[in-house]
């Protein structure tokens, strides 16, 4: 299973200016495909998908983007970009893991953890990261094991827990670091009073070659979660998950076809690969 993996961030139809801006802000940034609907981009080789679902749906720090930057002025530019209309969540300044940190949260609702690291050569720059808070709590290792059995080729690579005496009770995860068939993510534990939990919108797509595929993440990820239309689940920790045929872009590209495959697509659950490709033809 070699599937691809990336963010999708829900817009009040909006995503097309949010991905010029994001552009701005980082280099080595191109916008892919530009519909009505989807906008996807890649920023610093990272792919986003932003989609023009309109007001329904509100981006909060559950879900967050790590970006790992390789000097001071490197970290303040980024900051400082993403701010403008934004909020600090935290501002920018020395911290006990960081020479060069902050949380930001930007005028579109996305929330970004800019901090000075060392990125060693191939690493992803951006990488994901899920606070567990509220009901969740205290489940963000269990929802790394589950992922990581779930998915080939994947591994938790870095589990670091809260110490005695430290702000949050003992054993509770500080950061863990893991990969999903080669694609890194980051969890941590979060108390405190947050008025936030995961939903649809930051969810995660996951494209998939065959019909077995689909099957095998959609009963994998919606056990003890649940079920929604058009390809959408959430799992057992509330993450909101997409799961997707690879050739959905090219049915989805001919506007003959496009308005035929949408219809069927509306109609189910767990998307199947057949009919869609019968609905194109």
């Amino acid at each position: 299973m070699a599937n691809t993996i990336f963010p999708c961030l829900w817009f009040d139809n909006n995503a097309k200016e949010a991905a010029e801006f994001y552009s701005i802000v980082f280099g080595n940034s191109k916008i892919i495909v530009d519909t009505s609907m989807v906008v996807i981009f890649e920023i610093e080789g990272f792919k986003i998908m932003g989609l023009n679902g309109g007001p329904m749906f509100q981006k909060n720090p559950g879900i967050s983007l790590f970006v790992n930057c390789q000097s001071g002025e490197e970290t303040e530019t980024v900051y400082n970009k993403l701010i403008e209309g934004g909020m600090a969540m935290m501002p920018l300044n020395k911290y006990p893991w960081s020479e060069k940190y902050g949380w930001v949260k930007d005028k579109f609702g996305m929330s970004w953890q800019i901090m000075l690291g060392q990125l060693t050569a191939g690493a992803q720059k951006i990488t994901p990261c899920f606070l567990f808070t509220g009901e969740q709590y205290g489940k963000a290792e269990k929802a790394m094991g589950e992922w990581t059995t779930i998915f080939p080729n994947s591994s938790i690579n870095t589990i670091e827990r809260y110490k005695e005496g430290e702000p949050q009770a003992e054993g509770k995860l500080k950061f863990g670091h893991f990969s999903l068939n080669g694609y890194n993510l980051t969890a941590m534990d979060g108390i405190g009073d947050h008025q936030f939990a995961f939903n649809e919108g930051i969810s995660f797509v996951v494209e998939c070659d065959t019909q077995e595929e689909i099957d095998h993440y959609w009963y994998s990820l919606s056990k003890n979660g649940q079920e929604s239309r058009c390809g959408w689940l959430k799992d057992a920790a509330g993450v909101s998950w997409q799961i997707v045929p690879k050739i959905i872009g090219s049915l989805m590209s001919d506007p003959v076809k496009a308005p035929k495959v949408m219809e069927a697509v509306m109609k189910m659950n767990k998307l199947d690969i057949e009919t869609m490709v019968n609905a194109a033809k």
